[in-house]
């Protein structure tokens, strides 16, 4: 018998259905880490420990196509990956991927391997399109629908910097085409911070909040002494204006967007002879 385990009595293929497994993933097996040759839970749990060890030397990533041995939760025997346990028969996951040496329990998570990504996602086939430019699957509602970046999902998110291809996070594309984790998007937005870390545009529907900026500023007025114009580049329509300062906002002239900054120090006063 595998991994030299006395034979085990035969179970039903659901036995221990959702009983096993870790704060990651439903499952009735571990995994043995070609890596190190250690036993973990799962590809997620060996990245913590490994990457948690005080010598930064030492840190490394488990590549799940490498995983060989994996070792029943039920009669505890070792064998080579496979869905059904070779000693007892129970299913060690009720989904299961050998080219990703995948295992889950939780078939509600609707998993899937994408072929053009190389992993498994979840969500449900159906409901997903792989973007061969953005490089990753994407929900059907974005097809056609996105401005696309070249290999926006195979970089890390600009919040956390946790790499955001193979994350279990839910992600969010931005109108710009840049990506982040749905739960760091949330935390931005709540500190107020309106604006994709990466190239600067809005991230939201400003539109309200630049027509209020608008009362307030046609209701304070400037000092003489600030009283010129200034030379100013949107970050939403990348175009270049020439604009009355004021210390409030400085406004797009081709959008009316507040999302701009200025270009030059100097001010611009016009002769007026």
């Amino acid at each position: 018998m595998a991994g030299g385990s006395v034979s085990a009595p035969q179970r039903s293929k659901d036995f221990g259905n959702l009983e096993h497994g870790c704060e990651h993933y439903k499952r009735r097996c571990k995994i043995r880490a070609p890596c190190c040759n250690k036993i973990f839970p799962c590809r997620h749990c060996h990245n913590e420990a490994a990457n948690s060890v005080s010598n930064p030397k030492d840190h490394h990533d488990l590549v799940r196509q490498d995983v060989k041995q994996v070792i029943c939760s039920i009669c505890n025997t070792e064998q080579e990956v496979a869905q059904v346990c070779c000693n007892c028969g129970v299913n060690m996951g009720e989904y299961f991927c050998n080219i990703c040496k995948f295992y889950d329990d939780d078939t509600t998570k609707e998993q899937f391997h994408c072929n053009d990504c190389g992993i498994c996602r979840v969500g449900g086939r159906d409901n997903y399109f792989h973007c061969l430019k953005c490089g990753s699957c994407y929900m059907v509602n974005l097809h056609d629908n996105h401005l696309c970046v070249e290999n926006s999902m195979k970089t890390d998110c600009p919040i956390c910097y946790e790499y955001l291809f193979d994350s279990v996070k839910s992600t969010r594309i931005l109108n710009c085409g840049h990506t982040m984790h749905m739960d760091c998007f949330s935390q931005m937005t709540m500190q107020n911070q309106y604006r994709c870390p990466i190239c600067c545009k809005a991230v939201l529907d400003m539109t309200a909040f630049w027509e209020v900026l608008d009362l307030d500023i046609d209701a304070t007025s400037m000092p003489a002494e600030y009283q010129f114009e200034v030379s100013i580049l949107c970050n939403d329509c990348n175009s270049k204006s020439i604009v009355q300062f004021h210390i409030l906002g400085l406004k797009c002239r081709r959008c009316n967007s507040y999302n701009t900054r200025r270009i030059a120090n100097q001010a611009i006063i016009r002769d007026t002879h």
